[in-house]
């Protein structure tokens, strides 16, 4: 199950919301690389954020391509299709080389009770004492524990399954890369789970080269990682050896890795991640999106002048919609409203009040999760503004490029990749 279009080792979602800061993300990848690391960039953009800031598909491929261009990027780079389903994915047919196909809402859905029949009898090897290298002893499963979770995962692999082929058809085998996203789900995989889904997979023929599960603990939108830190390293490091059996076992693509979507300002769990992956020799997609974004209104605010006023103007009215704003994102965003600067303390700030405020140091006092993941989460009012946020972006482009660079490169690349 071998694909002719291969995602290397490790590589990174860089997330563009406006496809102005293409080179800046570009040259925190080529940082890495002066550093002996390859870091493969794969510019994501869902159809959710197409729609919201009116942009096409064709754009982030144009984006990307100038900046490698620009650059003399030698290596691969793609473009990845987020989060798309049937009733979405013939946009990006053409710009795309990358497919996170999104399966998470038809988990639960009961399979019928043939197609579990015909998944347990097919794989008893799934069944009694399971040996996986990495466990310390072997897992003891029924044969009605295997059921239930077939029950539970199998019509989500199928949609998974119908997805592919569909794309398939149209681009040819080989000609993209596959992902296939678990996470965005109320509960966790476990080790067990994760290892049925990978068998389903192989069984629907899905060359897939990454899988985005969903991890225990919340992975809010543009802050750190909350929850047991120790209990999310065991679990990267389980579902690490789960995939490395299910390659051996199944015969599914050699670089088959884990991807950790909203990976973007997960510090306290880079140093877990890189363990595991020094320790076991893997590799990781890790998807950002929005962090790109609030760099460039740190840009703004630092630039200040018209910039700084617009900077503020945009966060007074993320302040007017936020609970229209939060809709979309309520599982993935913890605002607590009194911890809110209200606009007429914000309208008083300096543009260093309003950038320690926004960057995400978790050292600095005046760091404000609240303040931040609202403004992530608010990208629809500059994309309201249309060419009057562009404009300003693009006076800006070299305090803005500098600060989208070094946040990729020494907040998130480093300690995942170098240190």
């Amino acid at each position: 199950m071998n694909s002719a279009l291969t995602l290397g080792k490790f590589s990174f979602g860089v997330g563009d919301r406006f496809a102005h800061q293409a080179k800046a993300q570009l040259r925190a990848c080529m940082l890495v690389g002066e550093r002996g690391v390859l870091v493969i960039p794969v510019w994501n953009k869902s159809n959710r954020e197409h729609s919201i800031i009116g942009s096409t598909q064709a754009s982030v491929r144009v984006a990307a391509q100038a900046a490698v261009d620009e650059l003399g990027w030698k290596s691969s780079y793609h473009v990845d299709a987020d989060h798309i389903s049937l009733a979405t994915v013939d946009k990006f047919l053409e710009a795309s080389d990358f497919y996170t196909l999104d399966v998470a809402e038809h988990i639960g859905r009961p399979a019928s009770a043939a197609d579990v029949e015909t998944f347990v009898a097919r794989h008893p090897e799934l069944t009694g004492h399971l040996a996986i290298s990495g466990f310390p002893e072997p897992l003891q499963i029924t044969r009605s524990e295997v059921m239930q979770i077939a029950a539970k995962y199998l019509t989500a692999v199928q949609e998974a399954g119908r997805i592919y082929r569909y794309i398939e058809a149209k681009k040819g085998r080989g000609q993209f890369i596959t992902e296939v996203s678990m996470d965005e789900t109320d509960a966790p995989q476990t080790p067990l789970e994760l290892l049925v889904i990978l068998a389903a997979v192989a069984d629907e023929k899905i060359p897939m080269q990454t899988i985005a599960p969903k991890f225990t603990g919340r992975f809010n939108k543009g802050v750190d990682y909350v929850g047991d830190v120790g209990q999310f390293e065991k679990e990267f490091a389980d579902d690490l050896a789960v995939i490395a059996h299910a390659i051996r076992q199944y015969g599914l693509p050699e670089n088959l890795k884990l991807s950790v979507h909203s990976g973007s300002d997960k510090f306290s769990i880079y140093g877990p991640i890189r363990r595991s992956l020094l320790q076991t020799g893997a590799g990781v997609h890790v998807k950002t999106a929005g962090t790109t974004w609030l760099e460039e209104l740190i840009g703004l605010a630092e630039a200040g002048g018209e910039a700084l006023t617009l900077a503020k103007e945009i966060y007074f009215q993320a302040y007017e919609q936020r609970d229209a704003l939060r809709v979309p994102y309520a599982t993935v965003i913890d605002i607590d409203e009194e911890k809110l600067p209200l606009p007429a303390v914000v309208s008083g700030w300096s543009s260093a009040e309003y950038v320690a405020a926004l960057r995400h140091d978790p050292t600095c006092p005046d760091f404000n999760p609240h303040f931040r993941q609202l403004l992530h989460i608010g990208f629809k009012v500059p994309a309201k503004m249309g060419e009057r946020y562009t404009r300003m972006v693009e006076a800006c482009e070299p305090v803005i490029a500098a600060n989208v660079t070094a946040n990729l490169f020494e907040r998130h690349m480093k300690p995942l990749f170098l240190d």
